[in-house]
Parts: structure tokens; sequence; C-alpha cells
């Protein structure tokens, strides 16, 4: 007979029984050991339908193909730039990806890009061997110019931006700043009032904290509208 010896939104640790019987169905983070389910990492559970998965709570962001990152100069070379991106593996932004516009072999790269430049580029490959190709030909990617980098989980961006944006959303209105999360957790924060930059920044802080206690959304407005003193729309449900 099988049983579920967890709920959604429960903290799972390594090794942690999460069901007994062959009824269920091991997703990502969980493994199955003979006929037990068992947690591969620390992770929130989410069950779906007869599956089980775990989405981790720590961890380095590993690179996706199509994902939308902040990355960071941190070498020039003769053909590009190479970024860290806040992950075990950099990438690299090759000349004919570095801009819309023809870059000549032997151009002072300096002039696109230098040492330590924050960059909004798009993941274009990843190869087995986890050599990762950006991009910054493409809507909204771009250098960024001022504000502040701030740095979450990136198994957290999810809950940060929202359904559709949501919570993002929110958070922009209420404070009138300009907010980039990348999915590798990297987040830029811009605004001229240094008090609503900072209550940005305490904000997306809180809300990957707290990313796993339901609820979410209601607490982050009731949170914002006590710091703003102002009432605030809701762009959604970010549950």
């Amino acid at each position: 007979m099988s049983r579920l010896l967890i709920k959604n939104k429960d903290i799972a640790v390594p090794g942690e029984i999460m069901a007994e019987g062959m009824d269920y169905l091991p997703g990502p983070g969980t493994y199955r050991d003979e006929d037990k389910i068992r947690a591969g990492c620390v992770g929130l559970v989410t069950i779906d339908g007869r599956a089980i998965k775990l989405i981790p709570l720590a961890g380095r962001y590993m690179p996706k193909r199509g994902d939308t990152i902040i990355g960071r100069v941190k070498e020039i070379l003769i053909s590009g730039w190479l970024l860290d991106i806040d992950s075990a593996y950099p990438a690299m932004l090759s000349m004919k990806d570095g801009s819309s516009e023809y870059i000549a072999r032997g151009s002072d790269l300096t002039q696109y890009y230098t040492f330590g430049d924050y960059l909004v580029c798009k993941i274009i490959n990843v190869t087995t061997q986890k050599l990762v190709d950006v991009t910054m030909k493409g809507p909204g990617l771009r250098k960024l110019y001022g504000g502040r980098i701030i740095k979450i989980n990136t198994h957290k961006v999810p809950r940060v931006i929202g359904k559709k944006g949501s919570m993002v959303s929110m958070v922009k209105q209420a404070t009138g700043s300009k907010i980039i999360v990348g999915q590798n957790g990297v987040t830029w924060i811009q605004n001229d009032d240094p008090k609503m930059e900072l209550l940005t920044v305490d904000t997306i802080y809180k809300i990957a904290a707290e990313a796993h206690i339901s609820g979410l959304t209601d607490r982050i407005k009731e949170f914002l509208e006590k710091k703003t003193g102002k009432k605030i729309q809701s762009a959604g449900s970010g549950e």
C-alpha cells in the first residue's frame, strides 16, 4: 500500500523518505530507493499529481539555453569577453555576438565592454562540456549603468518574478525602481531615490527568504504598503 509521508510546500532534506510504494513517481530532485522515494537535496516539496518534485533551496546556477542572465566582464580576450555569470562555469561573449554593429578584428574591445561591466545577455548555447555562449543581440539585452547589483538563490528567481511577472511588477509599482532579475539570480536595481532603492533591495531579499511560505504575495503587498504608506494594486497572484 502506497503512502505519502510529506505535504506540499514542506522542506525535505537529503535522504528523507518522502513516499512509500509504487503509486508515486520520483520527479526532479528526488530518487527511488526500492519502494521508497527519497529527497536528493534540501528543497521545497511540490506534489504534482503522482509526481513528487523538489525545488532546491541551495546550489549554484546551472546555465540553460534561452536563459536571460546578468554577467560581469572578468576577462577581455582577442575574440571577445569572458563573463562571470555566478555559476561554476563562465560564459563567452564573442565579437560577433557582442553588438548589433560590426566589430572588426583587432578593435579595442574595451570601447564596448570593459572589466567589471555588468551585461544583460542571453544564453544561446551550452555544450556537453558546459561551455556557455551568450549574445547581446536581442530585445532588452544591454550594458547596465548605475544602480546596484544583488544576488539571490537562482532557485528563488521564479518567486521573485511571480506568475507573468506579477511579483516584480508589484515591487516596481510600489517603489518606482527599475529591476532586472537574471535567471542566474543576479539582480539589478536602480532608483534615483536612495531610500526607495534600499527598500527594493530589502523587498527582493524578503521575497527570496520567504519564497517557501504560503501567502507570499499578500505578505509582500502588506510589507510594501506599510513601508511606503500608499495603497498598492496587486498585479495578480505570485503564489
